[in-house]
């Protein structure tokens, strides 16, 4: 928000081109003040006293003849914006107010004003502010955008909306303007609308590049990755030490794949920031999908250390901490209780009674995600949902991203409410979850994308669950219980988690029967020749000691190949880099097969390429799991002392095959040789798996669904007999 008219002392020739500039885009108090300022040195400069007069001829009667004597002189008005910059915004709206005595129809000093209280958070009075000057030029373009952004900020977008669009009526070349209604209708989830409200604001300002900026943020959510690019690298051109426009960029490169790049446009934005924090946090973020945890979790702390609330830098952390053991569990719990005590402290204490009636006719269960969708929360959610019983649960939905696919529109229809939080602030989505009377919340990111677990501290219903998309504890005092099952969370492990563990009979988890017409094939290696072994899991989970035992493995099976398939090597880098991996332990690079990511068709059909999946470790498969064995092809998975490390103990428990389970990592390398050995076995296995699995707990809807439900109404009932 650029609303305080430059201090530094200007030419004639300047003055006058900018207040032309600024009474073009209806900056009428800043035109003033540059023709007064010009006035001041040569008192019967022509163009100075013509520009005067038309802004004189665009007032009502009773004020034009006011408007060389409403402002302060142009050295008070410098003094101001001076103390302004300085930082000292107390002195600054005391300074103001003084003004105000003696100059009480000021337009610049109700600006001031109103950015001043704006950047002391008192919001409301800045639009009161906004509302004099407006009272005193009822066709002040600037002063509508200025109390549009002090009502954004209170999140009262739909308003800001109307002001925004006020000013643009009173000047249609206001390009701030544009800009700004862009960024509401970006927080609105209204994508399209903000990308047109950007090119607008190009459009009569070329050199706008805080609006390229924005709208290479919209473009990326919207998924146009190369547009955005070019908006980033646009706004590069105009100012090469865009710290902002270079971690952005940097975020987009991740996005493509392109990593080794983002990596330098993080670098990049530092050189030019090293006190920005969102930097480091997508620098760390960029560094884990490379698979340098240690390094990418230096720059989250260093991201905390320059700002010590950064909620999401914390779960990026939390995050990280899953793919390594070189963490302890208490070093783990530790982290996450300060993520909760952060967002504790911003929640402000829940003071509206529960509107959820004590003795409900029906439970009114509501998830939270930002998944809800062609993603691996949507696929495990879809068959459940369909399977709840509406006479005992009412099922609501607050997505937290815009996105809206074919799977949310299959999904749509069971839930009785569909609200988005996308654009709410925090506070408001809590209020908005008290005033729909929601019994149970669960949570199905934990601190994965997208998340928004601030909304949890709240405490927003009465009962709050954490469930499926995440594998370890949340945080949060806040959050009553986590849902897990006797094979990933036994009692042993209780204390790894704030929440109390509720034990769900067989699985935490259900899946629903992939929509693919794809067939299993015979074994590969009867025509092969040799067995080929996969893992479909993200690249940040092999890590260097999954490499020396897979390594190990296919040293000990001649000719056996290793397929690897994730997002990351869409990178060459990337892919020599795991190469190189695997030449270190002495294999041969023709015997390891990379592949990027594909659509969902064929990355199914990729799993009939391969004859036994290898589990990486400490961070278990989970989706990739259950998709291997619906396809026919058997994992070895390594049991570990924790929920993320245990997945694959669930998943194949529940299918009916104990024995691929290992204890430690000369147990999994055994297991995976002998397996191997016996070619016939495994394809009879084969033959049949896609049938045992549809058959188990992990694919029965219904049966889960009832699980579920009763997990559900036994928290109700245990919450209501302790108030």
């Amino acid at each position: 928000m650029k609303n305080v008219p430059n201090s530094q002392q200007l030419t004639i020739e300047q003055a006058l081109s900018r207040a032309k500039k600024a009474t073009k885009q209806g900056k009428t108090a800043v035109a003033v003040q540059l023709y007064n300022a010009v006035l001041q040195h040569q008192p019967n400069h022509p163009v100075a006293k013509k520009g005067l007069r038309k802004l004189q001829a665009g007032l009502p009667h009773n004020q034009a003849a006011q408007i060389e004597t409403a402002d302060p002189s142009q050295d008070q008005i410098n003094a101001l914006v001076e103390l302004y910059h300085s930082g000292q915004l107390i002195k600054t709206e005391q300074a103001c107010r003084e003004l105000l005595q003696t100059y009480p129809q000021s337009l610049v000093v109700f600006n001031v004003l109103g950015v001043v209280l704006c950047g002391r958070g008192k919001l409301q009075e800045a639009v009161t502010s906004y509302d004099k000057a407006i009272r005193i030029k009822p066709d002040f373009a600037e002063a509508y955008t200025n109390r549009g952004n002090a009502l954004k900020e209170l999140g009262q977008l739909g308003e800001a909306l109307r002001n925004y669009d006020k000013a643009i009526q009173i000047n249609p070349d206001y390009a701030e303007a544009f800009s700004n209604r862009g960024a509401t209708l970006k927080d609105l989830g209204q994508l399209e609308g903000a990308v047109a409200s950007y090119d607008k604001a190009i459009q009569i300002n070329p050199d706008y590049a805080e609006a390229y900026n924005n709208r290479g943020i919209a473009l990326e959510q919207l998924g146009q990755l190369d547009e955005a690019l070019q908006s980033y690298n646009k706004v590069i051109q105009l100012k090469p030490n865009s710290a902002d426009a270079y971690t952005n960029r940097g975020s987009t490169l991740s996005k493509l794949g392109r990593l080794d790049g983002a990596l330098r446009s993080h670098d990049q934005a530092i050189q030019f920031r090293p006190d920005c924090a969102e930097a480091f946090n997508n620098r760390g973020n960029t560094l884990k999908e490379l698979g340098r945890l240690n390094e990418g979790m230096k720059n989250f702390s260093k991201a905390i250390q320059l700002k010590p609330d950064y909620a999401g830098a914390y779960s990026n952390f939390l995050l990280a901490l899953n793919y390594t053991s070189n963490h302890s569990a208490f070093n783990r719990i530790a982290m996450a209780r300060k993520f909760g005590e952060i967002v504790k402290k911003k929640a402000q204490s829940h003071s509206s009674p529960y509107q959820s009636p004590p003795m409900p006719g029906r439970l009114r269960v509501a998830f939270v995600s930002g998944d809800l969708r062609n993603h691996p929360i949507g696929y495990f959610l879809e068959s459940i949902l369909s399977s709840i019983d509406p006479s005992r649960i009412d099922v609501i939905a607050y997505p937290t991203t815009h996105t809206i696919d074919a799977l949310s529109e299959r999904i749509k229809p069971f839930f009785s409410k569909w609200k988005s939080i996308y654009a709410q602030k925090d506070e408001a989505a809590a209020n908005l979850i008290n005033a729909d009377g929601v019994h149970v919340l669960i949570d199905l990111s934990g601190h994965t994308a997208d998340n928004r677990l601030p909304v949890f501290a709240y405490k927003p219903a009465p009962v709050q669950v954490s469930w499926l998309g995440y594998f370890a504890t949340t945080g949060l005092n806040e959050m009553d219980y986590l849902l897990g099952d006797p094979y990933v969370t036994p009692p042993k492990y209780d204390n790894q988690f704030i929440e109390k563990v509720w034990r769900l009979p067989e699985t935490r988890w259900c899946f629903t029967p992939p929509n693919v017409d794809i067939e299993v094939s015979v074994l590969p290696a009867l025509s092969h020749g040799y067995v080929t072994f996969g893992c479909f899991n993200n690249l940040i989970k092999v890590n260097d000691k999954v490499v020396e035992l897979w390594a190990k493995m296919l040293d000990a099976i001649p000719n056996s190949r290793l397929l690897l398939k994730a997002k990351q090597f869409r990178d060459l880098v990337t892919r020599e880099s795991v190469i190189q991996r695997f030449i270190a332990q002495g294999i041969n690079s023709n015997r390891i097969m990379l592949e990027g990511p594909e659509d969902r068709q064929k990355y199914f059909a990729a799993y009939n390429r391969i004859d036994i999946t290898l589990d990486p470790f400490p961070f278990t498969g989970g989706t990739t799991s259950i998709e291997s064995l619906w396809m026919g092809v058997p994992l070895v998975t390594l049991a570990g002392g924790s929920l993320v490390s245990r997945q694959g103990v669930g998943v194949l428990m529940n299918a009916g095959l104990p024995d691929w389970i290992a204890a430690d990592e000369e147990e999994y390398l055994a297991k995976a040789i002998l397996f191997a050995s016996d070619l016939d076995k495994l394809a009879r296995l084969r033959t049949g798996l896609r049938s045992q699995v549809l058959a188990s707990p992990l694919f029965d809807a219904p049966r889960f669904a009832r699980n579920f439900e009763n997990a559900f109404l036994e928290m109700w009932n245990q919450y209501t007999h302790r108030s």
